[in-house]
């Protein structure tokens, strides 16, 4: 029977024999024991054990792929894939992706891996015609290109047209990898667009408890995934087995907590672009994809399942971000987002982040709280900063 994403999302991954535990158990052990005269499936745990088993197939299951891989962290996840790539590759990347990516992209270039090339991801003629040119030398070169797709972008929340560009790189022959982090596949799913593998930090939405670093990568490639699962073996890139139980129990969560959130930031995005107005706030602009103002909300509404509960707000310089952070009562000033509670950043603060992100840009990751109490606090805080 066909399940929808909200009953996939608590019912797979469970055991169904009879006086199986209705949750999976956690598997505490280094290694296995060995028998010369018996073959036995588990070696050592670095090669995963049971415990991961149900939380990969689950992911595997809501993204519409077939192998599911959990990381020690959405960087660790990013690195088994970009790694994929062969010395003298090309990446393309958005020219505003998650830090942590962005900053190791950069790197590696640096040392002569591949070659980097930056695109606007929501500019789609711009994208196409950047892996038009980077396939063309990639075939002259005898080498492989990928193609990198964050949507929405993390902080600037440009919205790509992500059919599109997955088709286009296809038949070209470039491979792509989709970081659905900010839509979760309860709103976005690339691989059943043709996308060679989607990554999660799974310490965001999927967890969403703030307590979890983890990440995954999922593909419906068998070879791919057995190049994944190689590299993160060989990097011993495995995330413990009570980190993962804290995930799983988490991700069940997903689409009510998602849902709430969501709620909220539609609340608080259309609150917050009428208050910018009002010259007693120090507030510039709201960039939110549910709102009509936002350049790809038409984009952003036929692709996606929901709007998210990412938010990013511009109080005008790194003076007034401070101000308002420090006057926050209510929300969190702290890194990451995804989590129940809701978390104010200035972004500018992190030196990885490019300088194409204005200083005075908070992203804001908005949680289940009251939404009222929520705006009520920002509003004063913008006030305060304003003074």
């Amino acid at each position: 029977m066909a399940q929808n994403q909200r009953t996939r999302v608590v019912a797979a991954g469970r055991p169904h024999e009879p006086n199986s535990p209705v949750n999976p158990p956690v598997d505490f052990t280094s290694t296995y024991v060995y028998r010369p005269s018996v073959e036995y499936p588990q070696v050592y745990a670095r090669e995963g054990i049971p415990s991961f088993e149900p939380l990969e197939g689950l992911l595997a299951e809501l993204e519409g792929g077939a192998h599911g891989l959990l990381f020690s962290s959405g960087l660790s996840a990013v690195s088994a894939v970009i790694n994929q790539l062969p010395i003298g590759g090309h990446l393309i990347i958005p020219r505003h992706a998650y830090m942590g990516f962005y900053s190791m992209a950069a790197q590696l270039a640096a040392k002569g891996h591949f070659t980097l090339h930056r695109v606007d991801i929501a500019e789609t003629e711009q994208v196409l015609s950047t892996v038009r040119e980077v396939a063309e030398t990639a075939r002259d070169q005898s080498t492989q290109a990928l193609l990198w797709i964050e949507s929405p972008t993390n902080p600037m929340l440009e919205v790509a047209d992500v059919p599109a560009l997955i088709a286009e790189a296809k038949e070209l022959g470039v491979l792509t990898a989709v970081d659905n982090t900010f839509a979760t596949p309860l709103r976005q799913n690339p691989l059943k667009q043709g996308a060679d593998v989607v990554v999660h930090s799974v310490t965001k939405f999927i967890s969403g408890h703030s307590d979890v670093i983890m990440g995954a990568a999922i593909t419906a490639d068998l070879d791919l995934n057995a190049a994944l699962h190689g590299h993160r073996n060989l990097h011993g890139t495995i995330p413990g087995p009570m980190e993962v139980f804290l995930a799983l129990r988490g991700v069940r969560t997903l689409a009510v907590r998602l849902d709430a959130a969501e709620r909220n930031a539609a609340f608080l995005a259309a609150r917050l672009d009428q208050l910018k107005d009002d010259d007693a706030v120090s507030l510039t602009s709201v960039t939110y994809p549910g709102l009509p103002s936002h350049p790809q909300h038409g984009r952003a509404k036929a692709q996606l399942g929901g709007f998210g509960a990412i938010i990013t707000i511009d109080t005008g310089s790194q003076a007034a971000a401070d101000t308002v952070l420090e006057g926050l009562r209510v929300w969190t000033p702290a890194t990451s987002l995804g989590g129940v509670e809701s978390l104010a950043e200035r972004r500018r603060r992190h030196p990885g982040e490019p300088d194409t992100v204005p200083e005075g840009l908070i992203r804001l990751s908005v949680g289940i709280e009251d939404a009222e109490d929520l705006y009520q606090d920002l509003a004063q805080a913008l006030r305060s900063a304003a003074s």
